[in-house]
């Protein structure tokens, strides 16, 4: 039992010797610059709480084709395929790297017809004269490196390292698919508005110009007046077409983050005539949860710690590299000798390798590897700023947005009042023709800048869910 626990506490003596010959820098997780950790100051209490936001955004729209539209993309996107493949190819890199903590084996068989200067050297000494003859072998070989200064463990934590990294760049890819499905869908629905208000702008107007041409037709009216009156009408259905076209173009960006063909777009959609709208404010959390959240932050430490882990890769290249090597088998000049004590070759013992005292290479790789971890520092601090300046921009401008909506609505009622107004006293003959139709223009542009700011409204509100990094957790996804 004593001579047990010595054992084992001599294991640990032996590791942590080991350990403590490894090269190169240990991992550290960089300081966030100063006010990182702040509330974002862009937080607007009308529209917005500091509450921390949910993964699975989309869902506070409460729209169940929303809802469907994001997990299909999220399951047949055809970038995240891709996305998943290069993370599956980084776990087996992951893999060979691991490999290199045991032993590396070859099974070597053949035979050769010729000389072999080791058996003419044997032949000369036994006094016969070297000759032409087949060399048969059958060898196993087999080395283990000792990893004494850390160069397969700082290659294994490189490894890992990269593989969080292109895990992350996936996250990330399911933030903008899920940012863009929803984008796409919203857009669609906001076309369908801004579509049933050009058609009823159609209408009034139409009927606007059908009284101007009646009362011409009975003299109260001139030509003139009659022209001005259809040059809106086709003004008015001019704007038709296009938002038709916009919105025909939008169902096939859907279709394309669906993983769907043209052929099979889902036109079911079509008869959404309003964007969705949130039913509470939007959570928002503040920047030390935004920096946790954000996958283009975790990728760029993980991008800091693999460049971390290869200076000492390259820094273990400047130390020799032991390895032991054994080999067992046959080497005989007659098949039949392969397997007998005559042809019997086995050997076992360390090897060691150094480039010393040449060092400009290795030195010249430690210069490099340190190189490219201040750029990837200077990469993660730019990454956090850009994911702080981001969150503030769409912060500030759906505020805007939503001041700009609600100015609008303000006109709007007031236009429709004076529109009714304006019909009233143009029937009584106390109005001319002119202003009635200045006001048709202003009732058709206030129209249009409505539906146009509902749009932009929901465009910049999935700017901020977008910016705050949400979406990427498997967890969002329903059981298949």
């Amino acid at each position: 039992m004593i001579q047990s626990r010595r054992n084992v506490a001599l294991g640990a003596v032996v590791v942590a010797s080991l350990a403590a010959c490894r090269v190169g820098p240990n991992y550290h997780v960089p300081a966030l610059p100063t006010g990182t950790e702040a509330p974002l100051v862009s937080l607007n209490a009308a529209a917005e709480t500091p509450a921390l936001p949910p993964d699975a955004w989309w869902r506070l729209y409460e729209d169940s084709r929303l809802d469907a539209l994001v997990q299909e993309a999220l399951q047949a996107n055809r970038t995240l395929v891709a996305a998943d493949a290069n993370f599956a190819a980084a776990r087996a890199a992951v893999s060979a790297a691991h490999a290199e903590r045991y032993p590396s084996t070859a099974a070597v068989a053949g035979g050769i017809y010729g000389r072999d200067a080791t058996t003419d050297e044997i032949l000369e000494l036994t006094g016969r004269p070297p000759q032409t003859t087949w060399l048969y072998e059958d060898i196993f070989q087999a080395a283990y490196e000792l990893d004494l200064f850390g160069r397969v463990h700082r290659a294994i934590e490189a490894a890992n390292a990269n593989a969080d990294a292109v895990a992350a760049a996936r996250d990330g890819v399911r933030v903008v698919v899920a940012a863009e499905t929803t984008r796409a869908y919203a857009a669609v629905c906001a076309l369908g508005e801004e579509l049933q208000v050009a058609h009823h702008s159609l209408e009034v107007v139409s009927h606007e110009a059908e009284i101007t041409e009646k009362r011409h037709q009975a003299g109260g009216n001139s030509v003139y007046d009659v022209a001005r009156a259809q040059a809106l009408v086709a003004q008015v259905r001019s704007a038709i077409p296009e938002l038709q076209g916009q919105r025909r173009a939008l169902f096939f960006e859907l279709t394309a983050l669906l993983g769907r063909t043209p052929a099979n777009a889902p036109n079911d959609i079509d008869t959404c005539v309003a964007p969705p709208r949130l039913a509470a404010l939007i959570p928002v959390g503040d920047g030390s949860e935004l920096i946790k959240r954000r996958p283009d932050v975790r990728q760029a430490d993980r991008r800091l710690a693999a460049a971390t882990a290869e200076i000492g890769v390259a820094t273990a290249d400047l130390y020799p590299t032991i390895r032991l090597v054994g080999l067992y088998g046959g080497a005989a000049v007659q098949l039949s000798q392969l397997n007998t004590n005559e042809g019997r070759t086995w050997g076992v013992g360390p090897s060691i390798s150094w480039t010393f005292p040449n060092m400009a290479a290795p030195r010249a790789r430690v210069r490099q590897a340190k190189a490219e971890q201040a750029a990837a520092l200077a990469s993660f601090d730019g990454v956090v700023l850009t994911a702080l300046k981001e969150t503030e921009q769409a912060l500030a401008l759906y505020s805007a947005a939503l001041d700009n909506r609600q100015a609008l609505g303000d006109a709007q009622d007031n236009v429709h009042t004076a529109f009714s107004i304006a019909q009233d006293q143009f029937l009584a003959g106390a109005l001319s023709n002119l202003d009635l139709l200045t006001t048709e223009q202003s009732l058709v542009a206030i129209d249009a800048a409505v539906a146009s700011s509902d749009a932009a409204l929901v465009q910049d509100q999935v700017a901020v869910f977008k910016a705050l990094g949400g979406g990427w957790r498997r967890e969002s996804q329903p059981d298949k």
